[in-house]
Order: C-alpha cells, then structure tokens, then sequence
C-alpha cells in the first residue's frame, strides 16, 4: 500500500526538491489556533471557523495508509485541484471543510510529498526522526518528537 498512495494523490504543484528560500514562502507561522476557515468561505459547512488540530513541525501518521510525515504547512480548508480530488476514490474522499495538511512524507520505500486531510491524520508516537531530504534543509530538531522550524536567513 505504501509508495502507490503518493503515485495516486500526487500534489499538482511544482515537484521538489525546492530550495529552502522558496518552501519557506510556502509556511504559514501562524500557530494551529489562528488558522481558522475564511469568513468569505461559502458553501454548506464552509461558514464554521474550524482549528487546525495539528501544527507545522509535528509528525503525524496517516490512518489508512502506511505512512507518516513532518507537517510543513496548513491550508485551513482544501486547497487543491478538483482533478486531485476528483483522482480520490468517492467512498475513501474526505471533506473538503477542514485543515489540510502538507507532510514531507516517508514509508519502507521512499520519500515524498503529501497533501492529506485532517480527518485522515493522528499523531506519530514513535519518536523516530523523519529521514526526508529537506527535513534538514528547513528544521531543527527533533526534540521531544517536534521539529522546529529554521530561521530565515536573506540572501
């Protein structure tokens, strides 16, 4: 089950490896409690101020599927093409109303980017470092299971 799940839900945008200097625009530092849905949201459901129940530098596990990753960014409510959620299978796609997660993501096999719904995420209590590539290039740590988030350095 592991390497195909990042094969089947792949994230439309740019491939990495980024350079640091550009992923750091990707983050939001705003701590879980600010991230709340827009007011200007609309839709049934979409009105609801929702909290990020996880925040940029912890490691979580997928439910489902076998994987876990380090949290590198937050959108408070889906934030990705309708072809990739549409490429979900219907019994298995989550709501589109909660916190979605950008995870540097690692199985037994590889390592990679995940875009993965709240409803979909617990914490990783192994307290095993995460080996993906830019992990290093963006944190410090881990201490006590959470990474922090580098300082950002001008050019």
């Amino acid at each position: 089950m592991g390497s195909d799940v990042a094969a089947q839900f792949p994230i439309p945008y740019s491939p990495f490896p980024h350079s640091p200097s550009r992923l750091t625009c990707l983050i939001d530092r705003r701590a879980p409690e600010r991230l709340s849905t827009p007011p200007h949201s609309h839709g049934a459901g979409m009105d609801k101020v929702r909290h990020a129940k996880y925040r940029v530098g912890q490691v979580v596990r997928h439910r489902i599927h076998e994987f876990r990753g380090l949290i590198f960014d937050v959108d408070p409510v889906f934030n990705n093409s309708e072809e990739w959620w549409l490429a979900i299978p219907a019994e298995m796609r989550p709501r589109k109303d909660q916190p979605f997660y950008h995870l540097f993501a690692e199985n037994a096999e590889t390592e990679y980017i995940a875009y993965v719904s709240e409803q979909n995420l617990l914490p990783d209590g192994t307290g095993k470092p995460c080996r993906h590539p830019m992990v290093p290039e963006m944190f410090e740590g881990p201490v006590e299971g959470t990474y922090r988030l580098k300082s950002i350095k001008p050019n």
